[in-house]
Protein backbone atom coordinates (compact mmCIF):
# COMPACT_ATOMS: atom_id res chain seq x y z
CA UNK A 1 0.00 0.00 0.00
CA UNK A 2 2.85 2.37 0.83
CA UNK A 3 4.84 1.64 -2.33
CA UNK A 4 5.67 4.78 -4.28
CA UNK A 5 8.03 5.97 -6.95
CA UNK A 6 10.09 8.39 -4.84
CA UNK A 7 11.93 7.74 -1.58
CA UNK A 8 12.99 11.22 -0.51
CA UNK A 9 13.60 11.96 3.17
CA UNK A 10 12.06 15.43 3.24
CA UNK A 11 11.40 15.57 6.97
CA UNK A 12 14.93 14.50 7.86
CA UNK A 13 16.28 17.63 6.17
CA UNK A 14 13.78 20.04 7.72
CA UNK A 15 16.52 22.36 9.01
CA UNK A 16 17.90 22.75 5.47
CA UNK A 17 14.50 23.69 3.99
CA UNK A 18 13.76 26.13 6.79
CA UNK A 19 17.25 27.66 6.44
CA UNK A 20 16.75 28.23 2.69
CA UNK A 21 13.48 30.06 3.27
CA UNK A 22 14.87 31.92 6.26
CA UNK A 23 17.85 33.20 4.28
CA UNK A 24 15.60 34.29 1.40
CA UNK A 25 13.26 36.14 3.74
CA UNK A 26 16.16 37.75 5.64
CA UNK A 27 17.72 39.01 2.40
CA UNK A 28 14.33 40.29 1.30
CA UNK A 29 13.70 42.12 4.57
CA UNK A 30 17.12 43.77 4.34
CA UNK A 31 16.34 44.79 0.74
CA UNK A 32 13.00 46.26 1.87
CA UNK A 33 14.66 48.27 4.62
CA UNK A 34 17.58 49.46 2.48
CA UNK A 35 16.03 49.89 -0.97
CA UNK A 36 12.32 49.90 -0.30
CA UNK A 37 10.00 48.96 -3.17
CA UNK A 38 9.99 50.11 -6.76
CA UNK A 39 6.40 51.36 -6.69
CA UNK A 40 4.63 51.63 -10.02
CA UNK A 41 2.42 54.38 -11.31
CA UNK A 42 -0.66 53.05 -9.51
CA UNK A 43 1.08 53.80 -6.20
CA UNK A 44 3.18 56.88 -6.93
CA UNK A 45 0.66 58.76 -9.03
CA UNK A 46 1.34 60.22 -12.46
CA UNK A 47 -0.39 61.08 -15.72
CA UNK A 48 -3.16 59.18 -17.49
CA UNK A 49 -3.94 59.77 -21.16
CA UNK A 50 -6.44 57.96 -23.33
CA UNK A 51 -6.81 58.31 -27.10
CA UNK A 52 -9.20 56.99 -29.71
CA UNK A 53 -6.83 55.93 -32.47
CA UNK A 54 -9.66 54.56 -34.62
CA UNK A 55 -7.50 52.00 -36.43
CA UNK A 56 -4.91 49.30 -35.86
CA UNK A 57 -1.67 50.68 -34.37
CA UNK A 58 1.65 49.56 -32.93
CA UNK A 59 2.37 50.55 -29.33
CA UNK A 60 6.09 50.71 -30.21
CA UNK A 61 5.42 54.03 -31.93
CA UNK A 62 3.98 55.44 -28.71
CA UNK A 63 6.90 54.04 -26.71
CA UNK A 64 9.26 55.84 -29.08
CA UNK A 65 7.48 59.14 -28.44
CA UNK A 66 7.62 58.64 -24.66
CA UNK A 67 11.32 57.80 -24.87
CA UNK A 68 11.99 61.03 -26.75
CA UNK A 69 10.74 62.90 -23.68
CA UNK A 70 12.73 60.60 -21.35
CA UNK A 71 9.66 59.23 -19.58
CA UNK A 72 11.13 56.50 -17.37
CA UNK A 73 8.05 54.62 -16.16
CA UNK A 74 4.97 54.04 -18.29
CA UNK A 75 2.21 51.56 -19.04
CA UNK A 76 0.61 51.34 -22.48
CA UNK A 77 -2.47 49.23 -23.07
CA UNK A 78 -4.78 48.73 -26.02
CA UNK A 79 -8.39 49.02 -24.87
CA UNK A 80 -11.85 49.12 -26.39
CA UNK A 81 -13.88 46.38 -28.06
CA UNK A 82 -11.84 46.68 -31.26
CA UNK A 83 -8.55 47.47 -29.57
CA UNK A 84 -8.42 50.83 -31.37
CA UNK A 85 -8.14 52.89 -28.18
CA UNK A 86 -4.99 53.30 -26.13
CA UNK A 87 -4.51 54.03 -22.44
CA UNK A 88 -1.19 55.54 -21.42
CA UNK A 89 -0.06 55.83 -17.79
CA UNK A 90 3.21 57.57 -17.03
CA UNK A 91 5.19 58.55 -13.97
CA UNK A 92 4.74 62.21 -12.90
CA UNK A 93 5.67 64.55 -15.76
CA UNK A 94 5.40 68.30 -16.22
CA UNK A 95 2.32 69.79 -17.83
CA UNK A 96 4.49 71.04 -20.71
CA UNK A 97 5.79 67.53 -21.38
CA UNK A 98 2.28 66.11 -21.21
CA UNK A 99 0.98 68.59 -23.77
CA UNK A 100 3.93 67.88 -26.07
CA UNK A 101 3.32 64.13 -25.91
CA UNK A 102 -0.35 64.64 -26.71
CA UNK A 103 0.57 66.82 -29.67
CA UNK A 104 3.04 64.25 -31.02
CA UNK A 105 0.58 61.36 -30.69
CA UNK A 106 -2.15 63.36 -32.44
CA UNK A 107 0.29 64.17 -35.21
CA UNK A 108 1.46 60.55 -35.52
CA UNK A 109 -2.06 59.17 -35.99
CA UNK A 110 -3.74 62.22 -37.57
CA UNK A 111 -6.03 62.72 -34.59
CA UNK A 112 -8.14 65.69 -33.60
CA UNK A 113 -8.78 67.17 -30.15
CA UNK A 114 -11.98 65.12 -29.97
CA UNK A 115 -9.92 61.91 -30.14
CA UNK A 116 -8.27 62.74 -26.83
CA UNK A 117 -10.71 61.04 -24.47
CA UNK A 118 -8.91 61.79 -21.22
CA UNK A 119 -5.79 63.50 -19.93
CA UNK A 120 -5.28 64.11 -16.22
CA UNK A 121 -2.82 63.99 -13.36
CA UNK A 122 -3.53 61.42 -10.63
CA UNK A 123 -2.22 61.32 -7.07
CA UNK A 124 -0.91 58.42 -5.00
CA UNK A 125 -4.06 58.16 -2.86
CA UNK A 126 -5.32 55.22 -4.92
CA UNK A 127 -2.06 53.40 -4.20
CA UNK A 128 -2.59 53.69 -0.44
CA UNK A 129 -6.08 52.29 -0.85
CA UNK A 130 -4.76 49.34 -2.89
CA UNK A 131 -2.08 48.56 -0.27
CA UNK A 132 -4.62 48.59 2.53
CA UNK A 133 -6.99 46.43 0.49
CA UNK A 134 -4.28 43.83 -0.16
CA UNK A 135 -3.28 43.60 3.51
CA UNK A 136 -6.92 43.39 4.57
CA UNK A 137 -7.61 40.68 1.97
CA UNK A 138 -4.61 38.63 3.15
CA UNK A 139 -5.65 38.89 6.80
CA UNK A 140 -9.25 37.92 6.07
CA UNK A 141 -8.18 35.11 3.72
CA UNK A 142 -5.76 33.76 6.36
CA UNK A 143 -8.52 33.64 8.98
CA UNK A 144 -10.96 32.02 6.54
CA UNK A 145 -8.37 29.42 5.47
CA UNK A 146 -7.45 28.73 9.09
CA UNK A 147 -11.10 28.14 9.97
CA UNK A 148 -11.94 26.09 6.87
CA UNK A 149 -8.90 23.81 7.12
CA UNK A 150 -9.45 23.47 10.85
CA UNK A 151 -12.88 21.99 10.16
CA UNK A 152 -11.77 19.89 7.18
CA UNK A 153 -8.58 18.54 8.77
CA UNK A 154 -7.46 19.80 12.19
CA UNK A 155 -5.93 22.88 13.78
CA UNK A 156 -2.33 21.67 13.38
CA UNK A 157 -2.72 21.18 9.64
CA UNK A 158 -4.59 24.45 9.16
CA UNK A 159 -1.90 26.37 11.04
CA UNK A 160 0.91 24.74 9.03
CA UNK A 161 -0.92 25.43 5.75
CA UNK A 162 -1.59 29.11 6.49
CA UNK A 163 2.02 29.64 7.59
CA UNK A 164 3.08 28.14 4.25
CA UNK A 165 0.77 30.50 2.36
CA UNK A 166 2.11 33.56 4.18
CA UNK A 167 5.64 32.24 3.54
CA UNK A 168 4.93 32.27 -0.22
CA UNK A 169 3.68 35.86 -0.12
CA UNK A 170 6.68 37.04 1.93
CA UNK A 171 9.12 35.30 -0.44
CA UNK A 172 7.41 36.86 -3.47
CA UNK A 173 7.51 40.34 -1.93
CA UNK A 174 11.14 39.78 -0.90
CA UNK A 175 12.19 38.92 -4.46
CA UNK A 176 10.47 42.04 -5.81
CA UNK A 177 12.22 44.19 -3.22
CA UNK A 178 15.61 42.53 -3.83
CA UNK A 179 15.58 42.94 -7.61
CA UNK A 180 13.63 46.23 -7.53
CA UNK A 181 10.92 44.90 -9.85
CA UNK A 182 8.07 47.34 -10.34
CA UNK A 183 5.16 46.79 -7.94
CA UNK A 184 1.85 47.67 -9.59
CA UNK A 185 -1.79 46.59 -9.70
CA UNK A 186 -1.15 43.29 -11.56
CA UNK A 187 1.34 42.40 -8.81
CA UNK A 188 -1.32 42.88 -6.14
CA UNK A 189 -3.74 40.68 -8.08
CA UNK A 190 -1.02 38.06 -8.49
CA UNK A 191 -0.20 38.06 -4.76
CA UNK A 192 -3.81 37.27 -3.89
CA UNK A 193 -3.93 34.60 -6.63
CA UNK A 194 -0.72 32.96 -5.37
CA UNK A 195 -2.06 32.99 -1.81
CA UNK A 196 -5.13 30.98 -2.78
CA UNK A 197 -3.58 28.74 -5.46
CA UNK A 198 -0.66 27.63 -3.29
CA UNK A 199 -3.10 25.87 -0.99
CA UNK A 200 -3.88 23.24 -3.63
CA UNK A 201 -0.75 21.10 -3.24
CA UNK A 202 -0.83 21.44 0.54
CA UNK A 203 -4.38 20.07 0.70
CA UNK A 204 -3.39 17.12 -1.52
CA UNK A 205 -0.50 16.20 0.80
CA UNK A 206 -2.49 16.73 4.00
CA UNK A 207 -5.36 14.67 2.63
CA UNK A 208 -2.94 11.80 2.04
CA UNK A 209 -1.45 12.27 5.51
CA UNK A 210 -4.93 11.98 7.01
CA UNK A 211 -5.46 8.67 5.21
CA UNK A 212 -2.04 7.36 6.18
CA UNK A 213 -2.57 8.24 9.83
CA UNK A 214 -5.24 5.52 9.82
CA UNK A 215 -3.28 2.91 7.86
CA UNK A 216 0.16 3.56 9.45
CA UNK A 217 -0.79 3.66 13.12
CA UNK A 218 2.54 2.27 14.30
CA UNK A 219 4.61 4.80 12.35
CA UNK A 220 5.78 8.15 13.69
CA UNK A 221 4.70 11.46 12.22
CA UNK A 222 7.93 11.96 10.28
CA UNK A 223 7.57 8.64 8.48
CA UNK A 224 3.90 9.25 7.71
CA UNK A 225 4.70 12.69 6.31
CA UNK A 226 7.57 11.37 4.18
CA UNK A 227 5.44 8.57 2.75
CA UNK A 228 2.59 10.97 2.01
CA UNK A 229 4.88 13.47 0.27
CA UNK A 230 6.46 10.75 -1.89
CA UNK A 231 3.07 9.27 -2.76
CA UNK A 232 1.78 12.63 -4.03
CA UNK A 233 5.02 14.00 -5.48
CA UNK A 234 4.40 12.87 -9.06
CA UNK A 235 0.99 14.54 -9.08
CA UNK A 236 2.37 17.71 -7.53
CA UNK A 237 5.19 17.93 -10.10
CA UNK A 238 2.87 17.33 -13.06
CA UNK A 239 0.32 19.94 -11.92
CA UNK A 240 2.93 22.61 -11.17
CA UNK A 241 4.88 22.03 -14.39
CA UNK A 242 1.68 22.35 -16.44
CA UNK A 243 0.92 25.71 -14.85
CA UNK A 244 4.53 26.94 -15.04
CA UNK A 245 4.81 26.10 -18.75
CA UNK A 246 1.76 28.24 -19.49
CA UNK A 247 3.08 31.08 -17.33
CA UNK A 248 6.48 30.99 -19.05
CA UNK A 249 4.74 31.23 -22.44
CA UNK A 250 2.60 34.10 -21.15
CA UNK A 251 5.67 35.93 -19.90
CA UNK A 252 7.85 35.57 -22.99
CA UNK A 253 5.16 35.74 -25.68
CA UNK A 254 2.47 37.93 -24.13
CA UNK A 255 2.12 41.74 -24.13
CA UNK A 256 3.57 43.84 -21.30
CA UNK A 257 0.32 43.91 -19.33
CA UNK A 258 0.30 40.10 -19.34
CA UNK A 259 3.99 39.92 -18.41
CA UNK A 260 3.38 42.06 -15.33
CA UNK A 261 0.81 39.52 -14.14
CA UNK A 262 2.64 36.36 -15.26
CA UNK A 263 5.97 37.14 -13.55
CA UNK A 264 4.73 37.25 -9.94
CA UNK A 265 2.56 34.21 -10.61
CA UNK A 266 5.61 32.37 -11.96
CA UNK A 267 7.63 33.18 -8.85
CA UNK A 268 4.79 32.66 -6.38
CA UNK A 269 3.53 29.33 -7.73
CA UNK A 270 7.08 27.96 -7.87
CA UNK A 271 7.64 28.83 -4.22
CA UNK A 272 4.12 27.64 -3.44
CA UNK A 273 4.99 24.16 -4.67
CA UNK A 274 8.19 24.33 -2.60
CA UNK A 275 6.41 25.40 0.58
CA UNK A 276 3.73 22.71 0.35
CA UNK A 277 6.39 20.01 0.46
CA UNK A 278 9.28 21.58 2.33
CA UNK A 279 7.63 24.08 4.71
CA UNK A 280 4.01 23.25 5.58
CA UNK A 281 4.43 19.47 5.89
CA UNK A 282 7.63 19.57 8.02
CA UNK A 283 6.00 22.28 10.13
CA UNK A 284 3.03 19.98 10.74
CA UNK A 285 5.44 17.26 11.91
CA UNK A 286 7.13 19.70 14.30
CA UNK A 287 3.77 20.77 15.73
CA UNK A 288 2.60 17.17 16.19
CA UNK A 289 5.87 16.07 17.78
CA UNK A 290 5.76 19.00 20.17
CA UNK A 291 2.17 18.15 21.05
CA UNK A 292 3.17 14.52 21.64
CA UNK A 293 6.04 15.52 23.93
CA UNK A 294 3.74 17.84 25.87
CA UNK A 295 1.18 15.09 26.42
CA UNK A 296 3.93 12.70 27.50
CA UNK A 297 5.37 15.18 29.99
CA UNK A 298 1.91 15.86 31.45
CA UNK A 299 1.25 12.22 32.24
CA UNK A 300 1.38 11.55 35.97
CA UNK A 301 4.37 9.53 37.06
CA UNK A 302 3.63 5.97 38.20
CA UNK A 303 4.01 5.38 41.92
Amino acid sequence: MNQHRFHIDVIGKTKIWFAISGIMILIGVIAMLVNGFNWGIDFTGGTIMEFKIGKSFDTKDIIKILNEYKVKDYQIQKIGAKGDHVSIKTSPISNETRLSIIKDIEKKYNLTENDLIMSQQVGPSLGAEIKFGMVLALVVASLVMLTYLGFRFNFEMSLAAVVGLLHNVIILISIYALFKITVDSPFIAAVLTVFSYSLHDTIVIFDRIRDNLKSMRRSDYAEIANVSINQTLTRSINVVLTVLIMLVLMYFLGPKALKDFALPLLIGITWGAYSSIFISTPLWVLIKNREKRRKTSNKPAKA
